[in-house]
């Protein structure tokens, strides 16, 4: 008699972690830190100027709590009735620390309200454009290359000097100045994804318009809008500065950071730098650290720029 083997239960498979898509594209974003780096600083920024009513030291929009008396005090000098200004202050005896938190609220306001309007403009008319095809193509396609033909900034000055001055104005500008990138990128995206098996197959069926060209094609055409709509923030954030620093964008009563340049600006020469100084230092640090994250996402996103 030959003794039986025990038997041994059978080695439990292992389990296989199937990473998604935005599981992927968060893990490879964390290991840059230098686009880490830069989303974090801009989150601060921003969560600044959404808190600015309740961090800021002053209020630079009452006239009752400025005193013409805290006219253009140096960084850290002490005010005539009591405490520091850390940013020193302006002409008017505006703190330039509450001036930069309030100012910072216009600009990426304007800015990231300004792209997410023209981002669902481009997408609609190039996701049209790009289905549609034939003569509604060829009509939008040429309305694109009419806008894009022309410098932005001169666009911009054209629209505003018929519109006026204003918050309102400069996003109606910025909005016009921006779909045409949008529709170009979703039409180039679109033309390849329909001509696939899933949209002839969805055609094929039957479905509604709407279906196909929403439930199907434009989630495949997403993710290079989302490189173009992070460029598009730090430029509309720069082009609204640029067009405030000119004396055609918002209003005096309500400065962004380009207007707080701007008033500083005559005081660069007597020595009093920081009235334009700190505004810059700010516009600049939020435009580089949000194109750092753009940057980051593109090389993310675009399998030829991957080693």
């Amino acid at each position: 008699m030959t003794e039986a083997t025990p038997l041994t239960a059978p080695a439990m498979p292992k389990e296989i972690s199937v990473e998604t898509p935005f599981q992927r594209l968060v893990r490879k974003f964390v290991a840059n830190r230098i686009a880490l780096g830069g989303l974090i600083v801009f989150a601060l920024i921003a969560l600044a100027a959404i808190l600015a009513p309740l961090i800021a030291p002053q209020n630079p929009y009452d006239l009752a709590a400025l005193d013409i008396m805290d006219g253009t005090i140096p960084p850290g000098g002490e005010a005539f009735s009591g405490g520091t200004y850390w940013l020193g202050t302006d002409e008017q005896g505006r703190d330039m620390l509450s001036a930069i938190l309030y100012g910072l609220r216009i600009s990426i306001g304007v800015g990231v309200g300004s792209t997410a309007i023209a981002l669902v403009i481009g997408l609609a008319m190039g996701l049209f454009a790009a289905y549609s095809g034939g003569w509604r193509d060829a009509l939008v396609m040429r309305l694109v290359d009419l806008q894009l033909g022309f410098p932005p900034i001169l666009i911009a000055l054209i629209l505003l000097a018929i519109l006026g001055r204003g918050v309102d104005k400069v996003m109606i500008a910025l909005v016009a100045l921006q779909w045409a990138y949008y529709a170009r990128t979703v039409r180039g995206n679109a033309l390849v994804e329909r001509r696939k098996e899933y949209i002839e197959a969805a055609r094929c069926l039957g479905l509604p318009y709407a279906r196909v060209v929403f439930g199907h094609l434009m989630p495949n055409c997403l993710p290079p809008l989302i490189v173009v709509a992070t460029m598009q923030v730090a430029h509309a954030i720069a082009l609204e500065a640029t067009l405030s620093f000119l004396g055609v964008g918002v209003p005096v009563t309500e400065p962004s950071l380009g207007m707080l340049i701007a008033n500083g600006f005559d005081f660069m020469m007597s020595g009093r730098y920081w009235v334009s100084f700190f505004p810059g230092v700010t516009l600049l640090v939020t435009v580089v650290s949000i194109n750092l994250v753009g940057d980051h996402l593109r090389d993310i996103l675009n399998p030829r720029l991957q080693k």
